[in-house]
Formats: structure tokens, sequence, C-alpha cells
């Protein structure tokens, strides 16, 4: 089997309506990626996700720096491809964010082919560990721009659906008001669902110690971004000083990266995104990595959980899954959840393949 063809592509999804945490404020989720085709007829698709800053770029690498590497090549070299192009021409100028998250759209594109000419879902090609459902936990409604009320009732409803777990945004200009909504949604759900807070990085050191301390009575289940994702040694004093474990990765793009985190003790839930980390190549050894310490993977979801369900249902260190249903209506076989929990896909390939009347709508020319 040969490659023949690269195509590259930006579609940019609406969200239901404008999404803010304590960093950003955004109205779309784009997914620039590629469609890779082989002589064979298989096509596979790979993406990642972003807010629709950027976009262009990612785009670019791929048509102008990976795609003719790709022409020619077998599919399933997929570890040897990753490899010249992790260290190709881009090397110098960057191993992180744009040249990382383009060669992960073109890495679950190749793994995609590889499900597809196997003829299995890509959770099986991995090794498959959870045959039947997915726990997941609910972030879709707890957005910081939303009001206190529209807050409460989001997850209390959430909760009504049989979500077991729900996350909320913190990291308010006044952290009083973290306190009041975390408090009103803890009395809200109760206490037997798991409850998560992500301050999406905006706190110091000083501060995630005080009000991490004073989140504790609610018996947060994680504390995720707290601090700026190159700064080991704070989360490593926060892990430290909280009884609330510490999550993050949806910032870190390597395994060295995760190594660091993971050896100092400075994280206890190993977040990597596929989008962003290199692919399916990458993002496994990061959770064999993470087992090998016992921690846990529960991945950020920059695609919008189409391909991070496969590898939650091949991993058993990742016991659950984030779902934000904002991108559905794009693929041909989008995420199923019945109360709370991912029913496992069936069909061979990576849940990726897209609608045309969906990429026709939203493509970006």
């Amino acid at each position: 089997m040969k490659i023949t063809k690269v195509e590259s592509f930006i579609i940019r999804t609406p969200i239901r309506r404008d999404i803010g945490d304590s960093t950003h404020m955004f109205t779309h989720w784009s997914t620039p990626g590629c469609w890779i085709t082989t002589d064979e007829g298989l096509i596979g698709t790979g993406y990642t996700g972003l807010e629709g800053n950027g976009e262009e770029l990612i785009k670019q690498v791929i048509d102008q720096y990976y795609a003719p590497k790709l022409l020619g090549r077998d599919p399933f070299e997929v570890k040897r491809i990753w490899e010249e192009l992790q260290w190709g021409r881009l090397h110098w100028i960057g191993r992180a964010g744009v040249t990382q998250m383009a060669l992960s759209a073109v890495d679950i594109a190749l793994w995609d082919i590889m499900a597809q000419a196997a003829g299995v879902p890509l959770w099986k090609l991995l090794g498959g560990d959870k045959p039947q459902a997915i726990k997941t936990y609910n972030t879709d409604g707890g957005w910081l721009n939303w009001t206190l009320d529209e807050l409460v009732t989001d997850t209390r409803r959430f909760v009504e659906q049989g979500w077991p777990g729900v996350k909320i945004k913190i990291g308010s200009a006044d952290p009083w008001d973290d306190y009041r909504r975390v408090k009103a949604v803890r009395e809200a759900i109760g206490d037997d669902i798991l409850l998560m807070v992500d301050a999406n990085m905006v706190w110091d050191v000083n501060t995630a110690c005080l009000w991490g301390k004073r989140l504790e009575e609610f018996h947060i289940h994680w504390l995720e971004e707290p601090l700026h994702p190159d700064d080991i040694a704070g989360h490593a004093r926060l892990a430290r000083e909280l009884v609330t474990p510490i999550a993050l990765g949806e910032n870190l793009y390597h395994r060295y990266s995760f190594r660091d985190y993971i050896t100092t003790g400075a994280v206890e839930v190993v977040q990597a995104d596929v989008t962003r980390v290199g692919g399916i190549t990458e993002w496994v050894r990061i959770a064999n990595l993470a087992a090998c310490f016992n921690v846990p993977v529960v991945p950020h979801v920059g695609d919008m959980m189409q391909i991070q369900q496969h590898l939650v249902a091949a991993t058993p260190n990742a016991p659950m899954l984030e779902y934000i249903p904002w991108i559905l209506d794009l693929f041909e076989d989008p995420v199923v959840v019945e109360r709370g929990h991912i029913k496992v896909p069936d069909r061979p390939g990576a849940s990726t393949r897209m609608r045309s009347d969906s990429v026709e709508r939203w493509r970006v020319s």
C-alpha cells in the first residue's frame, strides 16, 4: 500500500453559544487536518483542534513540509514516518505547538488507514481494554461566562441525565467568586458526583496554594492546570501541599515533558491530547509511561472525543474521558453517549470520517 495524495483542510464548526474560561472567549471550534489517500482506495482522516487562531499555519505545515514527505510511503510504516517528520526541516524552529499539531493530524490519518485496512476499529488495533462502554465526565456546562444560575442548572441537568462527573471553570478575577461557584455546584449535584475544577493556567503558586486548600472542603476530584504549563517546580509544590490531585497535559507536546512532570511528582492525572502531542504514536508512549508510575490518563479532548474514545478504550490506565459535544454533526459516526457512558465504536477506522454535507458547509476555502 502506498500514499498517493494528501489534501489538507480547515473546518470551522460553530458552537451553540459563546464559550469562556479564564483565558479565552470563542465561538467556533476549528479542525485543521488532512485526508490521506492510498493506491488501494483507502482514505485516512486526521485533524487537530483549536479555538480558531493559527489554523492556517497548521495547514501550511502539512502542505509545504509534511505532504511531500508522505507521497509514495507505506502508511504502515507510521513510526518511521513519525520520526522523519519530527526530525525534519522544521525541527530547528518548532518542536511543539503548530508543527506538533500538524504532525498529530498526519499521524491520526495514518492510523485511521491502518485500522480500516485491518477491518477493525482503532481501539481493537491498539489492543482493546474496554469493549463495552467508556465512563465520561461532562465539561459542556461549566464555563466561566455562565451565570451562577446557568452553571447550577446545567450541572444539575447533567447529573440527572446520568453523568457520573462534571467539570467547571474557575480562575475568576476575584477568587471568592470561584469559591461561591464551586460551593453552589457541589450543593446542587450532591456528594456522590465527581467534581473537577479547571483554572486554565491563570494562577500563580501562592494563589493556587491558598485557594486550592480552600476548595478542598468540596472534595474536588482534581485541580486542572492551575499554573503555567512550564512550571514543573510549582506544580510539584502544589502536589505536595494539596490533598486535591493535580491534573494537566493539554499544553504539553512531548513524552519528555510528561516524563519530567511524572518523575518529579508534579502531576497526578495526565491529560495528554492526541491532537497536540504528535498523534496516536506519541500518545500511546505517554500513556505507557504514565502506567509505569501508576498515574491515570484522562485525555483533554481537542478532537472532541472522536479519536480518544478509541485510545481510552484500549488503555487500562485510562479510567474515563472528557465529554464536549461541539462538533458531533461533523462526523459520519459521531460519539454515542448513554447515561454518561460512550458506546465503544464498531466501524473500522478511527471514527474520523466526516460527513460531506458538513464539510461543504463549514470548510474554510
